[in-house]
């Protein structure tokens, strides 16, 4: 038993230290830390031998649980600094949790490489635009209503749960290129995440119930094990991230959120290829 656990003992500080990362991306960027997660948990998974047909639902799964705690505790800093809004979160959460449950659905039988591949050429072109386009370059005065809100928040939602993030990768583009301020796009995506977790958090749950091939201590698509490691390193570096997002100057704020983007797109990429 000693040696088993010494063997274990480098992947569970492996852990504590993607969720540490996790939070501080989460509260600097307000996305829920998922691509550093994810990848995290697939190799792990992968080590320890998990089926390869629920490994990859496993670890998107586990980072829909831990976003679920660090997306709360992330928000509620920004909250305080006022930078939520409470419009968007009230027109957009619908379409969003559709899109979910969707994604959530979906994912339980689809593979995911073509998707991975667009969302990566989405996530490069938008990188593009924050970091080469003109500083007040906007799509429009303000947010899509009727048709186009259900559509772009049901595709966000649904990405989202397919991949095990946030959202936003996408909300944070959406909601500056209609120009609301990038730090106040960063706290309503850092809410819009958890909007995206519960939902998302249910579907992997009760999509992966049952399901053969699955380690111990695993609750539909949800490793405890992992939620466990990584969710209280999250949820203790949020704050930080979030406070260090209203000390830092705007234009630095959106190159490093292009560097995410772009950081981002190269995972999906490499991952989808490989």
């Amino acid at each position: 038993m000693p040696a088993e656990i010494a063997a274990l003992l480098p992947f569970a500080l492996l852990l504590l230290a993607a969720g540490c990362v996790a939070g501080l991306i989460a509260g600097l960027l307000g996305v829920g830390g998922g691509v550093v997660v994810v990848p995290v948990l697939f190799h792990l998974f992968t080590h320890l031998g998990v089926d390869e047909a629920v490994r990859m639902k496993l670890a998107v799964g586990t980072s829909l649980a831990i976003l679920v705690a660090t997306a709360w505790s992330s928000a509620s800093t920004h909250w305080k600094h006022g930078t939520v809004d409470g419009d968007f979160l009230k027109g957009w959460s619908p379409p969003i949790v559709a899109g979910v449950l969707a994604g959530a659905a979906i994912a339980a039988a689809a593979r995911g490489p073509v998707l991975s591949l667009v969302f990566a050429a989405v996530a490069l072109v938008v990188a593009a635009q924050m970091v080469f386009g003109p500083p007040g370059w906007r799509l429009g005065d303000r947010l899509p209503g009727g048709l186009g809100r259900w559509g772009i928040g049901g595709a966000i939602g649904a990405l989202s749960a397919m991949m095990g993030i946030g959202g936003g990768t996408m909300t944070v583009p959406l909601m500056t290129m209609h120009g609301m301020p990038v730090r106040q796009a960063v706290g309503t995506a850092a809410a819009t995440g958890f909007v995206i977790g519960v939902p998302g958090l249910l579907g992997f749950i009760a999509g992966g119930w049952g399901e053969p091939g699955l380690p111990p201590f695993s609750l539909g698509y949800v490793s405890l094990s992992g939620l466990v490691l990584v969710a209280p390193a999250s949820v203790l570096m949020a704050p930080l991230g979030a406070r260090l997002a209203h000390r830092m100057d705007t234009t630095m704020l959106r190159r490093l959120f292009a560097a995410f983007l772009a950081f981002t797109s190269a995972r999906m990429v490499w991952q989808a290829l490989g």
